[in-house]
């Protein structure tokens, strides 16, 4: 997201920033580049091609953003925390989510600000800025191995625990070279590329948003609607409300549930691409607040029906429990569906998340580049190749979703959406930190820090205990 902090002139063939002045000689143009000009700016310079997005449709973009493969793992996290319990804590991070989003709108605001890396900048200086640019490209480059995770699982198959889960190709066509993992992903992988390398502006991804949406919620309702057939013929056993707690490192494992929830409200990346992109930027708030409304109520009610129907048997990625007879008419059709819908909904997330890791990557490593990266068509393609091998790479050599989830929502995630918003609040460059903001930001470093602890020391010490399982 860096661009040059020094004014520089170009030829009138190079493609001019959206923030600049034509001088009366049209030979050039000036680009006053700082580092608070956010990448992608708010408008093009035609007027026939884009004036401002709307509101329904950044509600669909910040709203996509949120609900990725974070709600598969959902269902999972309520066999850790049990059913009553679980439902709370996604109530109470949503919270957070929204305070946190609420600070970064509002200090960016005071300070002029046009984008998360320009404020970290204008708080740390150039270190915070490139601390929270490398969060974004770990936390999105394990976000998007974990979609291709999910992906390979759905449409390949997976083995857990000695059991193999058939993939749909497996399912239609039987066991084939070309039904396998390492090639379903590179197919996928080579046919995400090309809309990705065409994509240089947020807003033209609202369309598919909303069927991402769409299909997020047809999942949701065949879930619900197999869940509640079972129910009514009582088949289904009384769901734990509360967590199985025995011993002490069964309450140490109720931690490892919360980087999964972290993981799933992160889109603080995008809300400043977004707002910037914007009619009337001053909607943000309310399409940041419609946008969390909606993601925690698919969230609560994913969570609900499908521990409800699977209870101690879901599994880290509850797609793959839709691989068997499910007890319901049509059970393989409906799991077709299930799996189909979720496997185009994680297709059409990719680019929205993949974006803000490339203009972070970008940032990290190329923030000496003289021209913004939407108009260094060699760098933009070479820096979106080389994302996507390393996303391919990860989610043929990462054993599971659960894991790539751990691993992201303890580090990056917690960092971008709880940590730095939270010191933001506490440094308080500009003097407009109240009392009770720097109370709450204490209160969430604390929380995210002592949590985040724990949930990596109990998943290091159940790793432990695996290796050296066979060996006694």
């Amino acid at each position: 997201m860096t661009i040059q902090s020094e004014p520089q002139t170009i030829k009138k063939h190079k493609h001019p920033s959206r923030k600049h002045t034509k001088n009366k000689d049209k030979h050039t143009v000036t680009i006053p580049a700082n580092e608070k000009s956010p990448l992608i700016p708010k408008k093009k310079a035609s007027h026939n091609e884009f004036n401002g997005a709307s509101m329904s449709g950044a509600v669909m973009n910040l709203s996509t953003t949120i609900i990725g493969a974070g709600i598969m793992a959902l269902p999972a996290t309520m066999k850790v925390l049990g059913l009553g319990l679980g439902i709370i804590v996604i109530a109470v991070v949503a919270v957070l989510s929204e305070a946190t989003v609420r600070i970064l709108l509002k200090y960016s605001k005071e300070g002029g600000v046009e984008s998360y890396g320009g404020l970290m900048g204008d708080v740390f200086g150039d270190i915070g800025k490139k601390m929270l640019e490398g969060c974004v490209v770990v936390n999105n480059l394990g976000v998007l191995v974990i979609y291709m995770i999910i992906l390979g699982d759905v449409v390949a198959g997976s083995s857990s625990e000695g059991l193999h889960h058939p993939g749909l190709l497996e399912g239609w066509f039987g066991q084939h070279w070309w039904t396998g993992r390492v090639f379903v992903l590179l197919v996928t992988t080579l046919g995400v590329f090309v809309p990705l390398s065409s994509l240089k502006r947020m807003d033209s991804l609202s369309v598919t948003s909303s069927l991402a949406v769409a299909l997020a919620v047809v999942f949701l309702i065949v879930l619900a609607g197999i869940a509640i057939f079972k129910i009514a013929a009582g088949s289904l056993p009384m769901p734990r409300f509360l967590p199985d707690v025995t011993d002490i490192n069964s309450v140490w494992n109720l931690f490892t549930a919360i980087p999964v929830l972290v993981t799933a409200y992160i889109c603080h990346f995008n809300v400043h691409p977004i707002r910037n992109e914007l009619e009337d930027p001053s909607l943000i708030e309310p399409i940041v607040q419609i946008s969390l409304v909606l993601c925690t109520t698919v969230y609560i009610m994913t969570s609900f029906f499908g521990f409800i129907l699977f209870g101690d048997s879901t599994m880290g990625d509850i797609l793959s429990n839709f691989d068997s007879d499910l007890g319901v008419p049509f059970s393989y059709l409906l799991n077709d569906i299930v799996r189909v819908s979720y496997a185009l909904h994680l297709m059409l997330v990719f680019p929205l998340v993949f974006y803000a890791l490339r203009l972070n990557t970008d940032g990290l490593f190329f923030s000496s580049s003289d021209l913004p990266l939407e108009y260094d068509n060699k760098r933009f393609i070479g820096v979106s190749a080389g994302l996507l091998s390393l996303i391919y790479l990860g989610a043929n050599f990462i054993p599971s979703a659960w894991d790539a989830f751990q691993f992201t929502g303890a580090t990056a995630a917690v960092c971008i959406g709880f940590i730095f918003p939270a010191s933001i609040a506490i440094r308080d460059v500009y003097g407009i930190s109240t009392k009770s903001d720097k109370i709450l930001a204490a209160l969430m470093i604390g929380l995210a820090v002592f949590a985040n602890v724990v949930a990596i020391y109990s998943d290091a010490y159940a790793l432990f205990k695996r290796n050296q399982a066979p060996i006694a």
